[in-house]
């Protein structure tokens, strides 16, 4: 199908290029900031009297501009449908599984491109903050997935699930969401995610159920990292174990299931 041909918006490219507006607005202020605080020593980047104006002032300008084109309700944009609670251990379940084989993914692909310092740098203050433990589950658990899940699942899902085949509409947003991360030693997880985000939009047409799945699946990271030392520890975590891979293999497979039998396929109007 022809990119002229598709009828709602956004397309692919129309959703590409609110991405690179929502990115180009945080990034005209974040590089001056960072190459002065290169230069002085300074760390004004991170300070939140900085950060928090730019971070929802850009996330409410790109809503605002994919909703008024939408055309759509805001209830058809951003769908706030309830949803089965016994999806959240179904999420779990599956989550626990991927994580494991994410992780594996990461170790391989990094021992062929190890991560540059300004990226270990980058993703250790994202679990450290002057609020501590509490600080990092604010911005991870609950703040990432409710914007990422209202732009991606919500804004971008609107429209692709009346463009495209099912299948397809997930595999193009879950490509988007992982680009949209601008590294590509997150590309994996967040790709994988996608996927699995995009398929709950679709089964239950809520977008509730999936910030719940975003905040779940961030919860197993953040636990995960924090408690690094104890877990490596665990048999069970080993990596290039063949029976943990069998292991983790029937966890996702179950979860999936679970995931399945507990939503409802919803047909989007």
């Amino acid at each position: 199908m022809k990119e002229s041909d598709l009828k709602y918006y956004p397309s692919f490219w129309q959703a590409a290029n609110l991405i690179v507006i929502y990115i180009f607005i945080q990034t005209m202020v974040d590089l001056p900031l960072a190459i002065y605080d290169y230069n002085h020593g300074t760390d004004w980047l991170y300070q939140p009297w900085v950060k928090v104006p730019v971070f929802l002032g850009s996330t409410l300008f790109i809503l605002y501009l994919g909703f008024r084109f939408s055309g759509l309700p805001f209830n058809q944009t951003f769908s706030l449908k309830k949803f089965n609670w016994l999806l959240f251990p179904s999420m779990i379940i599956t989550f626990g599984g991927l994580q494991y084989f994410l992780n594996e993914a990461n170790i391989r692909f990094e021992q062929l491109l190890p991560p540059p310092g300004w990226f270990v740098e980058l993703f250790a203050r994202l679990f450290n903050s002057d609020l501590g433990i509490w600080g990092g589950i604010l911005r991870i658990v609950i703040i990432a997935p409710i914007v990422e899940e209202v732009i991606f699942r919500g804004l971008i899902m609107s429209g692709f699930s009346r463009n495209y085949r099912p299948a397809v509409a997930i595999i193009l947003s879950a490509l988007l969401f992982a680009l949209f991360h601008l590294n590509p030693w997150q590309f994996a997880a967040a790709f994988s995610l996608g996927i699995v985000l995009g398929w709950i939009r679709i089964r239950t047409g809520s977008v509730l159920a999936c910030i719940a799945g975003h905040a779940t699946h961030n919860g197993l990271v953040f636990l995960s990292v924090y408690y690094y030392k104890d877990i490596k520890e665990l048999s069970i975590m080993k990596s290039g174990e063949p029976s943990n891979y069998f292991l983790y293999l029937v966890i996702l497979v179950v979860g999936l299931f679970l995931i399945t039998v507990t939503s409802k396929k919803s047909v989007e109007g």
